[in-house]
């Protein structure tokens, strides 16, 4: 019984061979059921993990790839991203920091309903999130100064947003349109009533020059 109690209170920050891994599993086990109240937690924190998101999603533990989506899909369940600009994974009872290299998601898959002001953009990310872009979840979109392309990311939930791969990115800028944005005419995306602007329309035409 003993032995139990201590598996049980061991700290995600010991979680640093097999056996940890499996406590940290068992603290976040909320597979199949969406994502964690975590926003309405507020533990102690308890240091860094060795635990990284890359720039193409992959989930990092100690250096190695996790390979098993449930695992990725229940550790993404419990994320959460600070005012502070780090990223925890938060249970009732311990905060620990993690690593992302750019988003901690990526949208993976879209579809386009409807049309002009009641067109919706639905994305899928890669841990089987399922959002739709609108006034709660925008899309905004960045410069990427070492390419001179863009990246849009989509909000997913708190803080925690996605990029959009750049085949979707691809064919969501297929589906923009010239719209006048606070007296600009701007290359934007429509989606649940809102406009999202990916660039002044005069910027595009130089560029398509």
């Amino acid at each position: 019984m003993t032995e139990h109690h201590e598996h049980r209170q061991q700290s995600l920050t010991q979680a640093t061979e097999a056996r940890g891994l499996e406590a940290l599993i068992s603290r976040a086990a909320r597979a199949g059921k969406g994502a964690a109240p975590v926003e309405r937690w507020n533990p102690d924190f308890c240091g860094d993990l060795d635990m990284e998101i890359k720039a193409d999603g992959t989930w990092f533990y100690l250096g190695t790839p996790i390979g098993r989506m449930p695992l990725v899909q229940l550790f993404s369940s419990v994320l959460r991203k600070d005012a502070d600009g780090r990223t925890y994974l938060v249970t009732p009872v311990e905060k620990v920091g993690i690593r992302v290299a750019d988003a901690p998601f990526i949208a993976v898959e879209m579809d386009v309903s409807g049309e002009g002001e009641d067109q919706v953009i639905t994305f899928r990310t890669n841990v089987g999130d399922v959002v739709e872009a609108g006034p709660e979840r925008p899309l905004r979109f960045v410069d990427e100064n070492e390419t001179g392309g863009l990246k849009p990311y989509l909000l997913v939930r708190g803080r925690l947003e996605a990029l959009v791969a750049r085949p979707v990115m691809y064919e969501l800028v297929g589906h923009g349109e010239e719209i006048e944005v606070d007296g600009r005419t701007m290359f934007s995306v429509r989606s649940k009533n809102a406009v999202f602007p990916i660039m002044p329309a005069d910027q595009l035409e130089r560029l398509s020059a």
